[in-house]
């Protein structure tokens, strides 16, 4: 085993990557490039934005900093190499950069899911319990949130990497996809995975479902509350505050579940990769939209910086 580990520590992997070198592909591959960089600045935006204005220091929008923080990394994980290797025409990666890039990926992954179901219950306790939501969501219980999404995050990142990249890789180095992906992976090993991808199976389970049962008991209570509200008015303000976060849920697990707990035999690399593309690039794209374009406060704060920004020009 120990010479199969040198060899795949020496020779590394080959991305086969999600392009080819034909128009239609060089159309799609400039369109990802263009949701990239709408990624990366509307992310750093709101970030800033949220950083900058005393009006948006509440812990949704600490939650969502953290959010686009996650979102942030994860497309600077994947994207740069997958556009390097493209535009250069190699398409190798190093033992060691797999490893990271698996490692950053499945961490980044974990954290985002958590948060997004910890984050139900910041709106459960806003909107059912609003006299009491300053001490129920203090700031030490904010910390706590986003601490223990992180850590189980990296906790789940780090093990998956230690034991993915233990494997002995004596065969194909050909990865099909287009960033190193521990199923795409798992298929290059020369021994016997089965246990591990059960265990790796079980984990998905376990790190999709806990999340999302926590936002689907948050969204029940949240239910009953609306309900028994008088005001239609007071209803349909409650539901607006929960719009943003259950689109980013719908596209954040709609893709995660479909990869991730699809029988294998229903598997193909192609669907794969495509999904991948939702959930890597699209979705971080779209989070801060979403939560922008709905949002007044964001928008007020967006639009009292742009005021700033043309009073300083100006002098």
């Amino acid at each position: 085993m120990g010479t199969w580990l040198n060899q795949s520590a020496t020779d590394g992997f080959l991305l086969v990557g999600i392009f080819s070198h034909s128009w239609t592909d060089l159309l799609l591959f400039s369109a990802v490039m263009v949701v990239f960089t709408v990624a990366l600045c509307g992310n750093v935006l709101l970030i800033s934005l949220i950083c900058i204005n005393p009006r948006l220091h509440t812990p949704m929008y600490f939650f969502l900093s953290q959010l686009s923080l996650m979102d942030l990394m994860l497309v600077c994980n994947t994207v740069p190499k997958m556009a390097a290797n493209f535009l250069s025409g190699r398409k190798s990666i190093s033992f060691v950069g797999c490893g990271v890039q698996i490692g950053f990926f499945v961490s980044l992954v974990g954290s985002e899911g958590l948060l997004l179901g910890l984050m139900a219950y910041d709106r459960y306790v806003a909107i059912s319990h609003p006299l009491h939501y300053p001490i129920l969501m203090s700031q030490r219980v904010c910390l706590q949130i986003v601490g223990s999404s992180w850590a189980f995050g990296i906790l789940d990142g780090l093990i998956q990497m230690v034991a993915v990249m233990s494997f002995p890789y004596c065969g194909s180095r050909k990865v099909d996809h287009f960033f190193c992906e521990v199923p795409a992976l798992l298929k290059l090993a020369c021994t016997d995975t089965s246990l591990f991808d059960t265990l790796l199976f079980a984990c998905c389970v376990f790190m999709l479902l806990l999340p999302f049962s926590i936002i689907v008991a948050s969204y029940a209570c949240i239910l009953g509350t609306v309900l028994h509200m008088n005001s239609a008015q007071a209803q349909k303000k409650a539901l607006a505050t929960c719009s943003s976060h259950l689109t980013a849920v719908s596209l954040f697990y709609g893709a995660a579940m479909f990869i991730y707990l699809r029988p294998k035999r229903y598997r193909a690399p192609s669907h794969d990769k495509v999904v991948s593309v939702f959930y890597t690039v699209l979705t971080p794209m779209l989070n801060p939209l979403i939560y922008s374009l709905r949002n007044q406060e964001v928008m007020g704060a967006l639009r009292k910086g742009l005021a700033r920004c043309r009073i300083g020009s100006q002098h």
